[in-house]
């Protein structure tokens, strides 16, 4: 993305003066009678997300009104930068309660546009941001578009080879070292599940499995494991038209953890990283995987595969094995999943799953200070044996008694995830209706507070 947080501007920038509801009326009062009557007639309340233009004796804009609504939140900014005009802005004024760094990060997010195929992608507002690191904000606002790029791009153009392309750039970017086993070399290397989902999709397309290290080895490990399935058909057991029209951001878990351990990178955490990607289409062809197959996995475990649609918890289970392996401190997977949360949280609120009270408790306070919303759910012992199977160790699809399809595909994971600190995040990463700042589109949930978890956790 272009940067819109500038550190100088060549001519003077427009002011922006938020404000609360509450704070209007002061404002007002210090102002010229020309303006209170201007803002009267335009019946600018300071609700959340109004917008004013001000304009000065020469017609041009002089300033900026904009409306925080009854309270401050600083988030309320990503509204702030899709309203706006081309040109520079400044925060003249805003309450003291909000800081500068997160109103400018809120900018930014919100200024996102997905244009890749328009003919022309047109100019967008830019602030100017004072005191603020600049450095930092763009840095995790870049990471967040990369998330929502790779998304938001459709199959055709985003498959396995340029997720691989993606990481590789990356991992050259901050000296980090990069492993890629692909097709055939799959079974070779003990990633039988990675190799059972993706093995349907024509040779250009095979399935992949990434693995990127970075940092010194005295240094806590901390395991990102993203679900990559760059287009879901469904399988034999295949999707209708109408579920399948967005699943090229079924990769949406692999965008995720590249994105989160950019920011880590970037910002040089006193951690070393492992990012595991397994990377598959899931295909229909003569040797897909069937209903009723039985298939190896990295962990020895044999697993019945009820439902080809339900393939994601296959690849990672291979990941998550190899995570074990690693011996991490923490270990966080994120993937598009299920419906099932969806059904429960609706599409802004990701549902995190984990066992563990401390890191249950340092994820709720870090994604209530970076407005980066999450909810936790249960991992509850009682639909454990919904998963198992009456011929093989375990199977992917729950029985229906359990109902609770993101909570069972979550007890599914934890069979294969390491025995320390985990975590799983079952994510939409998607808006499905437009609005000011949240373009329908791919949508960067949860990586900003887990970001700020790990930051906080190992300082």
């Amino acid at each position: 993305m272009s940067d819109v947080i500038l550190e100088t501007a060549e001519a003077p920038a427009i002011p922006v003066h938020a404000l609360t509801e509450g704070d209007l009326q002061g404002w007002l009062d210090a102002q010229s009678g020309f303006t209170k009557a201007f803002v009267a007639g335009q019946d600018f309340k300071a609700k959340a997300g109004q917008v004013l233009s001000l304009p000065g004796e020469d017609g041009a804009v002089a300033g900026v009104l904009f409306g925080l609504g009854a309270e401050a939140f600083a988030m309320t900014f990503r509204t702030l930068a899709a309203k706006l005009p081309a040109g520079t802005y400044r925060i003249a004024s805003a309450p003291a309660s909000l800081a500068a760094d997160e109103i400018a990060l809120a900018f930014a997010l919100g200024s996102y546009r997905f244009d890749r195929y328009k003919a022309q992608g047109g100019s967008r507002a830019a602030l100017l941001a004072e005191g603020v690191d600049v450095a930092e904000v763009r840095q995790v606002a870049h990471a967040c578009a990369l998330a929502r790029d790779m998304i938001n791009t459709p199959a055709n153009d985003m498959g396995p080879r340029q997720i691989e392309s993606i990481a590789r750039e990356i991992a050259e970017q901050f000296a980090a070292q990069i492993t890629v086993i692909t097709g055939e070399g799959l079974l070779e290397a003990n990633y039988p599940a990675v190799h059972a989902v993706g093995r349907a999709a024509v040779a250009e397309r095979a399935p992949r499995m990434i693995e990127m290290t970075w940092g010194e080895a005295d240094k806590p490990l901390v395991a990102l494991v993203g679900k990559g399935v760059v287009f879901d058909t469904g399988g034999l057991d295949i999707k209708p038209s109408s579920a399948m029209r967005l699943m090229k951001k079924d990769m949406g878990g692999a965008a995720h953890v590249l994105a989160l351990g950019r920011m880590i990178m970037a910002a040089r955490l006193p951690v070393r990283l492992a990012i595991l990607v397994p990377v598959v289409e899931n295909a229909i062809a003569g040797d897909a995987m069937r209903p009723g197959d039985v298939l190896a996995s990295r962990k020895g475990l044999s697993i019945e595969v009820g439902n080809t649609d339900a393939e994601g918890r296959l690849i990672l289970a291979d990941a998550l094995t190899r995570a074990c392996e690693l011996e991490p401190a923490l270990t966080i997977d994120l993937a598009t999943l299920t419906g099932a949360a969806r059904a429960a949280l609706g599409p802004q609120l990701p549902p995190f799953f984990t066992d563990d009270e401390d890191l249950a408790a340092a994820i709720r306070k870090a994604a209530n200070a970076t407005h980066d919303p999450v909810w936790r759910l249960p991992l509850w012992k009682g639909y454990v044996e919904a998963v198992d199977s009456d011929v093989a160790d375990i199977k992917n699809d729950p029985d229906g008694w359990a109902q609770a399809g993101a909570v069972t595909a979550a007890l599914f994971l934890q069979r294969f995830a390491p025995k320390g600190p985990w975590v799983h995040v079952d994510m939409m990463a998607w808006n499905p209706r437009n609005r000011p700042g949240f373009p329908a589109g791919a949508e960067a949930q949860a990586i900003r507070g887990l970001y700020a978890m790990i930051r906080d956790r190992f300082a």
